[in-house]
């Protein structure tokens, strides 16, 4: 997934925009952009300290009142140099440098223009109440400006209001700049918390996935070798048995292995898919006309399987209550040849459109110790099917009975 953290071209933006301050910097690196403006403001405002001092050192001066000595007009020069080359540390300590330079606003005309991007860059980079409170102690330096060096060609009140109309429109042009980077940072913020949200939706719905294969995993390979152990277990309990119920008693193992091998490469080829195979369609799941197919697995493994089926039109149950439904009857099963071996097993199947299905499987509970010993189990089986019942809807119990033993039951909605 490409990151949205890094433009396409950085160097067109400013630094705060490329990476910014919460990313381990306490301040941002100047990117092109920012050297080209700010070289651009330092040039400007050497050129207005050259224009400035040009005109007070005129015979008639036009921009303000002639000063009374020609030093005062070095010195004012020598102020606003100063204030142009303090320009490039403007991004430090912008709102120090305007209380540090602020006074000069009083009396100084070459630095006017430098002061005046300090000014800007303040209203840019600080809070609000903070530009509007050097707004203010700009406006009353503009008043006392106008007062000290009045223009030769304006009235006091028409050079004040200019200051006061630059100042504002400064302020506003520097508000609308600062919230549109902060328009920026949020739109950014929230794809990248989109993105993450996005990450976090694939990692679980890959958790998902890989549980629901390995419940199934647990499902069809336990029943497989369920049955492989018990025919095993025959020919080892009747090693004298006649050669062809030891040819079938081996064919069945056979074919049990074989189903068993296939049902593994199926699971082990969905987790090698790529992710761009995940429209590509599953092999055929079992459905309620499957169960007669599986109880007859179970009967020619030697298990006594009785059946009760009474579901109402089978055939429009929707596929996910009957994958259900076998899958229940599968665990069942599989779990009375592990605990229960030779006792007889009872299954129930009732149910139809509007009133739901219910499966139950019974088994007498087991006395001692089967010989051979039981079958290993992880003890996810039933935990596997809970997840399924709770995942349709439905309802599951399971455990000793009134009369002593095993039971397993669930019940299915089935919509109309």
């Amino acid at each position: 997934m490409t990151s949205l953290a890094v433009p396409e071209h950085p160097w067109l933006l400013p630094g705060e925009l490329v990476v910014p301050a919460d990313r381990g910097r306490t301040r941002p690196r100047r990117t092109t952009r920012d050297w080209i403006v700010d070289s651009i403001a330092f040039l400007v405002s050497l050129l207005w300290v050259l224009l400035v001092t040009a005109d007070a050192l005129s015979p008639r001066p036009e921009m303000a009142a002639p000063l009374p000595h020609d030093w005062l007009a070095g010195a004012d020069a020598l102020l606003g140099l100063v204030c142009s080359g303090l320009l490039w540390l403007r991004r430090r300590w912008p709102l120090g440098l305007v209380v540090a330079t602020t006074p000069l606003t009083m009396f100084s005309l070459a630095a006017a223009a430098p002061l005046l991007i300090f000014y800007f860059t303040v209203v840019v980079h600080r809070r609000t109440a903070v530009a509007v409170a050097v707004t203010g102690a700009g406006l009353v330096t503009n008043l006392i400006f106008s007062w000290l060096r009045p223009d030769p060609a304006w009235p006091y009140w028409a050079t004040a209001s200019w200051g006061v109309v630059l100042s504002f429109a400064v302020l506003a042009w520097g508000m609308f700049v600062r919230a549109r980077r902060q328009l920026i940072v949020s739109l950014r913020e929230r794809a990248e918390r989109a993105e993450a949200e996005q990450q976090l939706r694939v990692t679980q719905a890959r958790h998902l996935e890989r549980t629901r294969i390995a419940r199934e995993m647990h499902d069809v390979l336990a029943h497989r070798i369920s049955l492989l152990s018990l025919h095993a277990g025959a020919l080892e309990f009747r090693p004298d048995a006649p050669a062809d119920e030891v040819a079938r008693a081996a064919g069945v193992i056979r074919g049990s292995a074989h189903a068993a091998l296939q049902d593994l490469r199926e699971v082990i080829g969905v987790l090698r898919a790529e992710r761009d195979d995940d429209d590509a369609p599953e092999p055929p799941q079992p459905t309620l006309a499957d169960l007669p197919a599986l109880i007859a697995e179970s009967r020619a493994a030697g298990v006594r399987v009785n059946v009760t089926d009474s579901v109402v039109t089978p055939g429009e149950a929707p596929a996910a209550l009957g994958r259900a439904a076998y899958r229940i009857v599968q665990e069942g099963l599989t779990n009375a040849r592990k605990h229960a071996a030779g006792a007889a097993v009872t299954v129930d199947v009732a149910g139809g459109p509007g009133n739901g299905l219910t499966v139950a499987i019974g088994n007498r509970w087991p006395v001692g110790t089967p010989a051979g010993g039981a079958l290993p189990g992880a003890g996810t089986g039933l935990v596997g099917i809970s997840e399924r019942v709770t995942l349709a809807g439905g309802r599951l119990a399971y455990g000793r009975d009134d009369a002593g033993d095993f039971r397993l039951a669930a019940w299915l909605p089935w919509p109309t």
